[in-house]
């Protein structure tokens, strides 16, 4: 089945007649929601069933890392910052990956038990405390640690039935900046990339489903920044690395895609570049512009998409009472702190 290119996001917790309209253009292929739109597991599950309603064939998409990005909270398990896990696993190898994987699978499965198809996961950069938007949500600084914590985690999520998005290739533990509010440039060389950053992206490439490039240029690599540069996407995660999942563009409202030009600009150059799906998000106007650009150009739709949707379905009912989810909270309990799981749905 060949998807709209375009995944955008929604306003409030119910969809809207406008938005129940945009959903149907065809080049419209995915739904992001954030906290706003989410205020318990029922709500959201409505939510989703509204979008359903409105394109049964979009993909539904959340950012569920834990830690600090915990879009879905009240009713849901708190989960931990990856960096805890990265902790663990130097503390006690064998117990930090079996709990990475029911971790994987735990995030993946209240996931899935809303509606959702996936959640933007794992975090595959390696860092620890440079990046002021990375920092915890990394597993390690160290990126055999990060292989070896990621391919646990990546089976548990897949075990669940939920495809896997890696990111921010080719790594973004590099710079301090936040892509959200500016342009990183990273003047690292190739070399020192592919002995630090790049290796997760290299070592799990046939285990990805999707990867999403993070909005850094690095000059001594390439002029261009990474989501808009046919070397980076093509050349060496396509070729040299061997992916053939999805490729997803981190969201074109951030500052740091701005380089770029404006939404119409910034559309083309990702698509050009090598995305398979591009994302508008919290910028209504900018998504409409970007929907009408992509009609009036008659972008074709991606037959890869179609892999990233959900490949079980998990009721509330069932996932409540399982031992696996009920034994991985009291483990997320002991190492966060007595009380910080929450074993109701």
């Amino acid at each position: 089945m060949s998807y709209g290119r375009l995944m955008l996001d929604l306003a409030g917790t119910e969809l809207s007649q406008q938005e129940s309209v945009l959903l149907q253009n065809p080049q419209v292929g995915g739904v992001i929601l954030f906290a706003r739109n989410i205020e318990s597991p029922e709500q959201v599950a409505d939510l989703l069933a509204q979008v359903r309603a409105a394109n049964p064939d979009l993909l539904l998409a959340v950012d569920q890392e834990g830690g600090r990005v915990q879009r879905l909270q009240q009713g849901f398990t708190r989960l931990p910052a990856m960096q805890l896990l990265g902790d663990q696993l130097l503390r006690d190898p064998v117990a930090g990956l079996a709990l990475a994987e029911d971790v994987g699978w735990l995030l993946a499965s209240e996931v899935l038990a809303c509606g959702f198809d996936i959640s933007f996961a794992p975090v595959l950069d390696v860092d620890r405390e440079t990046s002021s938007i990375i920092g915890d949500r990394a597993f390690s600084d160290q990126p055999e640690l990060v292989v070896d914590l990621a391919r646990a985690f990546i089976a548990g999520m897949h075990e669940a039935g939920m495809a896997v998005t890696g990111k921010h290739f080719p790594g973004h533990g590099g710079v301090v900046a936040d892509s959200h509010l500016e342009a990183p440039v990273d003047n690292r060389s190739w070399q020192e990339l592919q002995e630090h950053d790049l290796k997760p992206f290299a070592a799990l490439a046939a285990e990805l489903d999707g990867v999403m490039p993070a909005h850094i240029t690095f000059p001594c690599v390439d002029p261009d920044s990474v989501g808009f540069s046919a070397f980076w996407l093509q050349q060496v995660l396509r070729q040299q690395l061997g992916f053939d999942g999805v490729i997803f563009s981190d969201d074109l409202s951030m500052k740091g895609a701005d380089i770029a030009g404006g939404y119409c600009e910034k559309a083309e150059l990702a698509l050009d570049a090598g995305c398979d799906m591009i994302l508008v998000c919290n910028c209504p106007e900018g998504a409409v512009e970007v929907v009408d650009f992509m009609q009036s150009n008659n972008i074709s739709g991606s037959d890869r998409i179609a892999a990233m949707r959900a490949r079980k379905s998990v009721s509330w009912e069932i996932l409540a009472v399982d031992n696996r989810r009920l034994e991985t909270i009291a483990k997320l309990q002991l190492l966060m702190g007595t009380g910080q799981g929450n074993g109701k749905i």
